[in-house]
């Protein structure tokens, strides 16, 4: 497990309690909704993967290379980061570009901006940045470089156990927290020192990165997670 604390913590402790199951997207656990899809990155290095959720290295994170940017519509401000979705070329509308039948999971690690690829990105569009591994799954590599889609959320199929990154101080706990299973994205949060009598809830600072403002060093920490 990759860790980084400034802080002289002397122990950490993880405690995990899954709060929900996996209910889908809207609803629609196995319904496929109408997309786009963009790819960028021309390599595998998984250091140019990472982005607006803070995965800085997808493959640290348990995420691998299948890995895509998403718009506004599906990031929700970082609510996305660590969701999977499954994706399909649609053959029916485009057979030139489209491969039959081919279908990838990635995972939600950053953010297409709005104007971004021509607009596809702007609200209220739903539309799929992809690492150029995980577009080549589906499609070729075209002139254009954009495909319609289908796409359902998911659950996702991870290895090793939730994964934690730990940043800050005295009095500003930073934590990152990836490789989660199930539904793939975290809700809420909170932390308990050895000291503390109860659970001090966290919030999102941006992406996968959860805070609290509490001295918490020379205590044993847990932490308690709502999954969506």
């Amino acid at each position: 497990m990759a860790t980084s604390i400034v802080s002289s913590l002397l122990f950490w402790h993880f405690f995990l309690f899954v709060g929900v199951g996996f209910e889908g997207i809207n609803g629609q656990v196995n319904g496929w909704l109408d997309s786009h899809a963009t790819f960028y990155g021309g390599n595998q290095n998984p250091t140019t993967l990472g982005g607006a959720c803070g995965y800085d290295n997808t493959f640290h994170a348990g995420f691998g290379v299948n890995t895509a940017a998403v718009s506004d519509a599906l990031f929700r401000g970082g609510e996305a980061c660590g969701a999977c979705y499954q994706v399909m070329c649609n053959y029916m509308l485009d057979p030139k570009w489209c491969l039959r039948r081919a279908l990838v999971t990635v995972t939600a690690t950053n953010f297409c901006p709005a104007n971004n690829n021509g607009g596809w990105c702007d609200p209220p569009r739903q539309h799929f940045d992809m690492s150029m591994p995980a577009f080549l799954h589906i499609a070729r590599q075209g002139d254009e470089g954009i495909v319609p889609v289908l796409y359902r959320r998911v659950s996702c199929k991870r290895r090793g156990g939730v994964r934690f990154t730990l940043k800050g101080q005295s009095n500003f706990n930073m934590v990152m927290i990836s490789n989660v299973g199930g539904s793939g994205d975290v809700k809420l949060a909170w932390i308990r020192g050895s000291k503390t009598r109860t659970w001090v809830p966290m919030h999102r600072n941006w992406g996968a990165n959860w805070q609290s403002n509490m001295d918490l060093r020379s205590q044993t920490l847990s932490f308690q997670n709502h999954f969506g």
